[in-house]
């Protein structure tokens, strides 16, 4: 670091030479390094945006054949979050999933494969899975589904399996929007998608069982969340709790001060708590109320598997050919 250092004030002043560093953990570098003459301008390098993803998928697909059917666009607009090295690897991957068919171009339907194996993980075909299991399983998935599809502040769905990917016996694959900013109503929207997996198998089979445990995790972790980070609880007022030391660009967090009161946790603990309660009841009486259109689609995962957007929608219209008004829908919820 004294070296460079010393080589960076030795340069003279006509010297046209831009030095060029790159870090993940700006929030540790010298504050030497820093100071006005030396490393004095930031870029920041966010995940690309549709845009940025379209250009990337250009330049990685540049010396590939691709077939008509491909268009780099609606890949684009199907990957959101994805950064560079993802979108190469989705490349590469649709490239061997055309070469082990031995076709001459890549078309749609591999990239497809590739972004499902990216991901949600490689399919685990070896796998021996008993009828309960897998039937708990759909039921679990299309709980996901049929909350997102009667909520409307949701993410749209993209795609419900049941074939074990990864960790997991299924999984519910989402378009999100890209939001720079979230309401509350659409992160309470967020909670009850997450937990109607739990709701689902709680109404089926009276009993609850572990595949929740993801779902639980992260719910629990996005309504404090909404409570000590965005100050988006009544109860407790626009009002941050918590001081936090995080690796920023990582966003991972390494410690957490506590600046409030045993009371104040209190109160947090039970606003956390009702956030989640209120929600999973919000999530079971949807499911309740629209109890033959879930029996209808999680026997239609059952026999397919693997059902995509358009599909769930086409179930949908058949089961409710009046329109909108046959199914119970809930709007946002502002509490």
């Amino acid at each position: 670091l004294n070296q460079m250092l010393v080589e960076m004030d030795g340069f003279d002043t006509d010297t046209n030479i831009i030095m060029i560093a790159a870090t993940n953990r700006p929030d540790i570098l010298d504050p030497a390094l820093l100071r006005p003459g030396r490393f004095d301008r930031r870029v920041v390098v966010p995940i690309p945006d549709i845009k940025g993803r379209k250009g990337i998928l250009k330049v990685h697909a540049k010396n590939k054949p691709l077939a008509d059917d491909v268009d780099l666009e609606t890949i684009a607009k199907s990957t959101p979050g994805f950064c560079g090295a993802d979108l190469s690897n989705l490349v590469n991957e649709a490239a061997l999933m055309a070469a082990r068919k031995e076709k001459k171009k890549i078309d749609r339907s591999d990239f497809e494969v590739a972004k499902d194996k990216v991901v949600m993980g490689v399919e685990r075909k070896s796998m021996i899975i008993s009828p309960q299991d897998k039937e708990n399983t759909a039921y679990h998935e299309i709980g996901h589904v049929l909350v997102a599809k009667l909520i409307p502040e949701t993410d749209p769905i993209h795609k419900v399996t049941i074939i074990p990917r990864g960790w997991s016996l299924g999984q519910t694959h989402y378009l999100p929007d890209e939001k720079y900013t979230k309401q509350r109503k659409f992160l309470l929207a967020e909670i009850a998608v997450l937990l109607g997996g739990r709701a689902a198998e709680e109404i089926i089979n009276k009993d609850v069982s572990t595949g929740a445990g993801n779902d639980l995790e992260r719910a629990t972790d996005l309504a404090r969340k909404m409570v000590c980070d965005w100050g988006m609880s009544d109860k407790l007022g626009p009002l941050t709790f918590g001081k936090k030391e995080e690796q920023i660009f990582l966003g991972r967090e390494i410690a957490q001060h506590r600046d409030y009161s045993e009371e104040t946790a209190e109160r947090i603990d039970e606003e956390v708590r009702r956030i989640i309660l209120e929600n999973y009841e919000r999530a079971k009486q949807l499911l309740v109320d629209n109890m033959g259109l879930l029996h209808r689609l999680a026997r239609e995962l059952l026999e397919r598997e693997v059902l995509d957007n358009s599909e769930i929608e086409k179930i949908m219209r058949e089961y409710n050919p009046l329109g909108n008004d046959v199914l119970k829908t809930a709007g946002g919820q502002d509490s």
